[in-house]
């Protein structure tokens, strides 16, 4: 089926033309004196010519030191849709490199960014979640994203975007979520996130299911997956045709079914066959954490009893390439052989 793309092409009224360089040391505090213009069409050109330069670091770390970023913080409100496009382009590749990322953190570019997430320009809105992506794989910046109180935003706005802003916004939520989840869980994002778990997109099933995984590090996490009855999706998604999606849907399990309800849930949606089948295709990518999934299932009786039967299926793991694969093969089979202890042992 055809999906909309977002196009970054420029309408065809506007002159492409960049603005002419100053040379030397005099070509950036030129630009930067153009994009104050009061000229429409020479604050244009000025941010064309800009978004070529800020490709190059060094380029960036002048801008930076020469104040470009309050600029461009005053220009995310122009009531032209060209100039909001072009600057949102400037800071996102601005914060493709190390020095941009501190740079906009520390200028409070993500909180200035925080009105564009209606934008009526596609384009915009996603240079803006291009931004907080980059950012918020930071900790400063996940932190920057908590702190200007975005997430219930970023969730909300998960059930209208399109699929490639979509996309961005999980990236985001998945950084940010690892630090915090108490906003995310009162903005019912565990609900938002098990909708996209059956979104015909590999990327955003695979994207939904590891911020689920962010998620279920947290104690209230676990609990809420457990409440809202996501585990039997995620045990679904393990016989995924996409090896991304049962890898990220295997990690989530493996976080959830740390809690009692959770290892329930899971044996009450047959999750062992799907998880066996993981634990024997030795160029899975879940494989590692199906081993570890099966290991917190083989606690309850009726699990261990089952996986007495698939006990080969882990001695063949101890000889797997992977020392992380080896190792908890090794913890899963001493599970699965443990016995109860009974007085009768000692006569």
């Amino acid at each position: 089926m055809a999906q909309p793309r977002i196009s970054a092409y420029l309408p065809p009224d506007i002159d492409p033309t960049k603005a002419a360089l100053a040379f030397g040391r005099r070509a950036l505090p030129k630009l930067h004196e153009e994009l104050q213009s009061p000229e429409l069409l020479m604050q244009q050109r000025a941010l064309m010519a800009l978004c070529d330069l800020v490709h190059d670091p060094e380029k960036v770390y002048q801008a930076i030191a020469l104040g470009f970023l309050e600029s461009l913080k005053t220009l995310l409100v122009h009531q032209d849709q060209t100039v909001r496009q072009k600057t949102t382009e400037v800071l996102s590749v601005m914060a493709s490199h190390s020095i941009g990322r501190e740079g906009l953190i520390r200028s409070g570019v993500i909180s200035a960014l925080a009105g564009l997430l209606d934008d009526p320009v596609d384009i915009c809105r996603k240079n803006t979640h291009q931004i907080f992506d980059r950012l918020a794989k930071l900790p400063e910046g996940a932190g920057g994203v908590l702190r200007a109180a975005l997430i219930p935003s970023l969730v909300l706005k998960l059930k209208t975007e399109l699929d490639e802003i979509q996309e961005l916004i999980l990236e985001t939520l998945s950084n940010c979520l690892r630090v915090e989840v108490s906003e995310a869980l009162a903005a019912g994002a565990v609900t938002v996130l098990k909708e996209r778990l059956s979104h015909p997109s590999t990327a955003i099933r695979s994207k939904a299911a590891w911020v689920l995984l962010e998620i279920s590090s947290h104690a209230e996490g676990k609990i809420a997956v457990c409440k809202e009855e996501v585990i039997p999706v995620l045990v679904s998604l393990l016989e995924d045709a996409q090896p991304e999606v049962q890898a990220s849907s295997t990690g989530a399990l493996m976080f959830a079914l740390v809690k009692p309800q959770g290892r329930s849930s899971a044996m009450g949606a047959e999750a062992l066959p799907p998880l066996v089948r993981l634990v024997a295709e030795e160029t899975s990518k879940a494989r590692l954490n199906a081993i570890k999934t099966l290991t917190l299932l083989a606690e309850l009786p009726e699990g261990r009893q089952a996986l007495l039967l698939h006990r080969d299926t882990f001695q063949r793991c101890l000889e797997d390439p992977s020392e992380a694969v080896q190792r908890a093969a090794d913890i899963a089979i001493s599970v699965i052989d443990w016995k109860p202890f009974c007085s009768r042992d000692l006569f």
